[in-house]
């Protein structure tokens, strides 16, 4: 079957559907990683997003459930160079094609995603439209007449509507810390990293307060990351502050974009964002480079920090903020995803800190 990938800007990319026939739409944005993708799709962080993954082949490792990431798949859409339909590895239980359909996603494939992503490099990421059952035209139009992505709340669409218990590990024994974990789109590993650590896990919906995450005493809180525009999570921000000021926290991607917003700053949009798992990122204070997975399309702005917060990260790429602290309070944040899934472990040792800073700060 046929399929169309229209931009906002006119633009038309002919291909085959992938996945299931239909409609959707979001904003397009473009992953570098090369492998991943079945983490990606299940990624609350792309809520309300077409992904375009650059590398050419996808799908040929197959599909598996214990590679979710969350309850369900989150993109809005997939497009791909070529989907593969003989996947070969042992843990394959389906294929790529097989798995969107029967998660009722629409996707492209059979398209020139190298001329999709240079023109997203080139004039910035833009809504767009896949189709298999309208011309470009009514795809078009119908597009210009859809809600923009800075105009929707993607968070209160992907947290947790309850709180619920991730234990620690190994079972059976007492937890080390009790941390609190604020849901704004949280992937499966960082409860999984933590658990690891020994640290059992409190999930609580973004609209939970500090008095009720606090009455639960807990040794930390951690900030997910999320989908969006952080601009439209004002209700979010006096419960960071209040956190941040009462208990060791750690910020996670939109979670560190919220404690810049809690400490006075604002935040703007990139061009196309950061997506991928080979980022390089800088430690201000040691000089050490790490390679990064990454996902998000914000970025903190470094000249509205105040009392006492202060840029620790840096991205190499482009110079943004990838990381902060705070000079006085057990408070720290990155910009880049320590739990990979995709992508290299490099930053894996954030949670060894924010399990020392608990341990340091305890009552």
């Amino acid at each position: 079957m046929t399929a169309i990938l229209a931009l906002e800007d006119g633009t038309v990319y002919h291909g085959r559907s992938l996945g299931m026939p239909g409609r959707t739409f979001g904003e397009v944005v473009f992953n570098t990683g090369m492998t991943g993708y079945q983490e990606i799709l299940s990624d609350p962080s792309y809520a309300g997003q077409i992904v375009a993954l650059t590398y050419p082949m996808i799908g040929n490792y197959g599909v598996t459930p214990e590679d979710f990431e969350s309850r369900r798949v989150q993109v809005e859409g997939f497009v791909v160079r070529e989907a593969s339909e003989e996947p070969s590895n042992w843990r394959s239980e389906q294929t790529l094609d097989a798995f969107l359909k029967a998660h009722g996603v629409v996707g492209i494939q059979n398209i020139d995603t190298r001329a999709l992503t240079r023109r997203l490099r080139a004039h910035g990421v833009m809504m767009g439209a896949i189709s298999t059952d309208e011309t470009p035209d009514a795809a078009i139009a119908r597009l210009r007449s859809s809600p923009t992505y800075s105009g929707v709340d993607f968070v209160r669409k992907v947290t947790t509507p309850e709180p619920y218990e991730w234990p620690s590990e190994p079972a059976g024994e007492p937890p080390r810390f009790r941390v609190a974990l604020l849901d704004m789109g949280v992937k499966f590993n960082i409860m999984r990293s933590l658990a690891r650590r020994g640290c059992a896990t409190t999930v609580w919906p973004c609209t939970a307060s500090a008095e009720e995450i606090l009455e639960r005493k807990p040794d930390g809180v951690m900030l997910s990351p999320g989908p969006g525009d952080p601009a439209l999570l004002g209700y979010i921000v006096p419960t960071v502050r209040r956190l941040a000021e009462s208990v060791p926290m750690m910020g996670v991607c939109l979670g560190n974009q919220m404690l810049g917003y809690a400490f006075g700053s604002r935040c703007f949009k990139l061009k196309f964002g950061h997506r991928g798992s080979n980022h390089p990122a800088r430690d201000i204070h040691t000089g050490r480079v790490y390679i990064t997975s990454q996902n998000h399309g914000y970025a903190i702005d470094p000249n509205e920090l105040r009392d006492g917060m202060e840029v620790a990260h840096i991205n190499l790429n482009d110079g943004t903020v990838e990381g902060l602290r705070h000079r006085e309070l057990p408070v720290f944040s990155i910009q880049y995803h320590p739990e990979a899934s995709p992508g290299p472990h490099d930053s894996a040792y954030f949670f060894d800190q924010f399990v020392t800073m608990m341990e340091t700060h305890r009552i």
